[in-house]
């Protein structure tokens, strides 16, 4: 397949990006076509395994830097740098093996034995180049800012720990292909996983360097593919425009459910409306020789609960919280 072209001049009009960021772009300005697909993704798959929680990937329509206050430091904030990080490793790694971009192809160095005893090689997913565009574009404001700072030295930690758990699910697929990567949900649900068992943290400084330490004795050592944390997260209820918190209004929950998306918790204890409505589906269905299927039509009423306010949240890029372009 041939590489997208695209206008290396695009690259100074990138709002966003940090003066290394510009010098990748021009260099492999191929790949910026990927890099768009993988935050995509990323916020996609945000947005999926948020949906029913307080804080869903949503921000205010118009605001530019979402978060900047809100959530700067917190387990959200891990959660958005490590999916970022594996979505631009995906995606640039995709891109690879299908041939979209001239400085990389499949990895035909990966070989070995499968557990039935075959030699295999082939057409592994590239994921090396990916990581490597992902450590050079995604890491490069942390970099930037000098990795003295506490904030650098977590986000820097979560994008690797996001790239771990893309490379940490490589399987071989078949004799045909060799090596591929796992399906981008899967690396949403180990990431997920990893956000709900985050590790709160503090700097120390050791000789001369530096460390983030978890902030309790009490608390597990962490290793690189677990998500860290500097602060403690807000509520998310309360509308918010100044810190960039849309609030639970309007959204809809599960009256019957007990967790996290259920009225009581998901309403943060303000009451919620009912409503009803009637819906109509195929019932009774019969087979009947030879070849149709008889249904009969049934009603029945559904009862959905919402809490009072302007309806759905405005969606945006998330990614205006890592200080680089989508």
């Amino acid at each position: 397949m041939a590489g997208i072209w695209v206008d290396p001049g695009v690259c100074a009009g990138l709002t966003g990006l940090v003066e290394e960021q510009v010098r990748v772009c021009r260099r492999q300005v191929e790949a910026m076509e990927a890099v768009k697909r993988g935050a995509e993704l990323a916020v996609e798959e945000c947005q999926y395994q948020f949906h029913s929680r307080r804080w869903n990937c949503s921000t205010l329509q118009g605001l530019q830097v979402f978060g900047k206050v809100a959530i700067q430091g917190t387990r959200e904030s891990a959660f958005i740098h490590a999916i970022s990080s594996a979505g631009v490793a995906f995606a640039v790694t995709r891109a690879c093996s299908r041939g979209e971009l001239e400085k990389c192809g499949c990895d035909r160095k990966i070989r070995g034995v499968s557990p039935e005893g075959f030699q295999w090689s082939g057409c592994s997913d590239n994921l090396s180049y990916g990581i490597a565009f992902s450590q050079a574009f995604v890491d490069n404001p942390e970099r930037s800012r000098g990795i003295s700072s506490s904030q650098a030295l977590m986000n820097l930690h979560n994008n690797e720990a996001g790239r771990k758990a893309l490379l940490a699910h490589m399987k071989v697929e078949c004799k045909c292909h060799g090596v591929v990567m796992p399906p981008f949900r899967k690396v949403g649900n180990v990431l997920k996983e990893k956000f709900e068992g985050a590790t709160e943290v503090h700097p120390q400084r050791v000789g001369s360097r530096k460390l983030l330490v978890p902030k309790s004795s009490r608390f597990k050592p962490y290793t690189a593919h677990d998500l860290v944390y500097l602060l403690a997260s807000p509520d998310f209820c309360d509308r918010d425009p100044r810190r960039g918190v849309f609030g639970t209004s309007g959204r809809q929950c599960n009256r019957t459910s007990p967790a996290m998306d259920g009225c009581e918790l998901l309403c943060c204890g303000r009451g919620f409306h009912t409503t009803q409505a009637e819906v109509v589906e195929r019932c009774s269905c019969k087979f009947r020789w030879c070849c149709s299927v008889k249904c009969k039509q049934c009603r029945h009423r559904v009862e959905g609960a919402q809490l009072p306010g302007h309806g759905k949240p405005e969606v945006a890029g998330i990614f205006r919280h890592l200080g680089w372009w989508v």
